[in-house]
């Protein structure tokens, strides 16, 4: 026998181990496909429940945000009234009752705002901030520094950590400025 004859013989036999062992890489590189695959799919469930496990927690801290803001025009209502009361009418005993059960009223809505995370923004003496206030007007004066709020026209309230509504504010204006 010559020796490429040997070769093919060794060859030949050799042949279902090399045909054997390319099967077997084969099936290993798709198990290890198959295997991040799962994982892929784990992690993506894992990340749809934390979102829906947020998204329900969000929906529970929030669901009133509607209501409140319909309640906060009540409030501002009441508290209108209160300031339009003059003081001889609130030393009045005909109308003492009247002006300490509206004051109660209030009392319990701001107690019930609070309760669920509703809360007044300060506004007065701060600076501007367009994330919580909203300015209606410059005003002139050299009481304050630019930028800072002087008045506030409506209060502003968050629920928990977002903005139910933004204070309505006048913020100061350098007085020079009004002269130029």
């Amino acid at each position: 026998m010559s020796e490429n004859e040997t070769v093919r013989e060794e060859t030949a036999a050799d042949a279902p181990e090399v045909a054997e062992h390319d099967r077997m890489t084969a099936l290993e590189f798709e198990l290890a496909e198959a295997r991040q695959a799962v994982l892929y799919a784990q992690a993506e469930t894992q990340n749809v429940r934390r979102r829906l496990e947020k998204d329900a927690q969000d929906a529970r801290a929030y669901a009133a945000t509607s209501f409140a803001r319909d309640m906060l025009s009540v409030s501002d209502n009441l508290e209108r009234a209160l300031q339009a009361i003059p003081a001889d009418l609130r030393e009045d005993d005909r109308f003492r009752n009247l002006v300490v059960g509206l004051e109660a009223t209030g009392r319990e809505l701001a107690s019930v705002f609070e309760r669920h995370g509703i809360v007044r923004i300060s506004a007065l003496g701060e600076k501007l901030d367009p994330n919580r206030h909203q300015a209606m007007v410059e005003l002139p004066t050299g009481d304050a520094e630019p930028g800072t709020i002087v008045q506030e026209m409506q209060a502003g309230f968050m629920i928990k950590d977002r903005l139910l509504r933004p204070a309505l504010v006048a913020v100061a204006r350098a007085a020079e400025e009004v002269q130029a």
